[in-house]
């Protein structure tokens, strides 16, 4: 386990009244030094005592506030997978697959998972891997909550801007932060051993579908409240959706964000149009990628988002590579 670090960025000392020339020649380098390695800095808001709910979709922070209350059969499964090792088992296979991040190795994706932690309020930093694949991907996984991870394709770190990959690395940490991977466990068990191939259980199931995909836009919202940048995460929706590394330069941010208006209009203006779109979100798990990011556009100009970050604390992060808006 990674603990984390709590520092700000240095700030060097005002030159004293009356100090001597030596002493002012000597502070006026410190502060040079200091606006240059200010350049290398932004100013965020770190949110103190940040909880899963202040930034979930309602859907989701409703269903997973209901599926708490299951404790006998949370505790049921947290024991099951604590008989299966299915931690020890996760952690045999990345570490026998992957490059395990730390400070001296992949050193910025260490800083980067650590910076988003800090600003999710995480205490404990999972193990974060790097592994071979040609699919641009990301993954975790913390049932037992014992050795939480996530997980990085290689493909996905060549698509994507650093900023883009703490993103991701936000965005998984989400996941972390809500319990989706235990409540979505849960869920499923009472729709499919519990209630089966009733009536009953298929409309759970179509129900928890519906969870999920708003589980995705709360871990969507987790990427804001680190990058708090929407164009950031939007551009992480946008070259998953079709991003090309060849084409990176070319890529518009808002333009992507606008094809959610004309996917509206041809959705809702014929019979065929409401058939397509009611296919697409049938048994998906995720939501369609213009509609994540538009949800992303109206959360960032909320006043949910606003009063959330007026609770912060301005705070220096590392600056990392941007995307281009249009």
């Amino acid at each position: 386990m990674l603990f984390l670090p709590l520092s700000g960025a240095y700030r060097g000392p005002a030159c004293p009244p009356r100090a001597s020339l030596a002493a002012c020649a000597a502070t006026t380098v410190a502060e040079q030094y200091a606006t240059v390695a200010d350049q290398n800095y932004r100013s965020v808001q770190l949110i103190d005592g940040l909880k899963a709910r202040d930034f979930q979709h309602p859907l989701d922070r409703e269903t997973t506030a209901a599926l708490s209350m299951l404790a006998p059969i949370e505790w049921s499964v947290r024991q099951a997978f604590r008989a299966l090792n299915v931690d020890e088992a996760s952690f045999l296979d990345n570490i026998a697959r992957g490059v395990l991040v730390g400070p001296d190795q992949l050193p910025e994706l260490h800083a980067s998972m650590v910076e988003a932690c800090k600003l999710l309020d995480l205490d404990v930093a999972p193990e974060l891997y790097v592994r071979q694949d040609s699919s641009p991907n990301a993954y975790t996984l913390a049932v037992q909550g014992q050795r939480p991870f996530v997980v990085l394709t290689t493909a996905l770190l060549d698509l994507m801007e650093p900023r883009e990959v703490q993103a991701v690395i936000a965005h998984e940490l989400g996941h972390l932060k809500c319990e989706h991977g235990l409540f979505l466990l849960l869920s499923n068990l009472i729709a499919s051993v519990v209630l089966g191939r009733s009536a009953l259980g298929a409309v759970l199931q179509s129900n928890v579908l519906s969870w999920q995909r708003a589980a995705e836009l709360s871990c969507d919202r987790a990427a804001l409240v680190v990058t708090q940048d929407p164009k950031v995460v939007q551009s992480v929706v946008m070259k998953l959706a079709g991003g090309s590394r060849r084409f990176a330069s070319s890529l518009n941010v808002d333009a992507f964000v606008r094809q959610a208006a004309a996917y509206d209009e041809a959705a809702a203006s014929s019979r065929t149009g409401r058939m397509v779109r009611r296919q697409q979100e049938s048994g998906a798990t995720h939501p369609l990628p213009i509609l994540r990011a538009r949800e992303l556009e109206r959360w960032a100009a909320s006043a949910e988002y606003a009063q959330l970050l007026a609770r912060g604390t301005p705070t220096n992060v590392e600056r990392r590579g941007g995307v281009r808006r249009g």
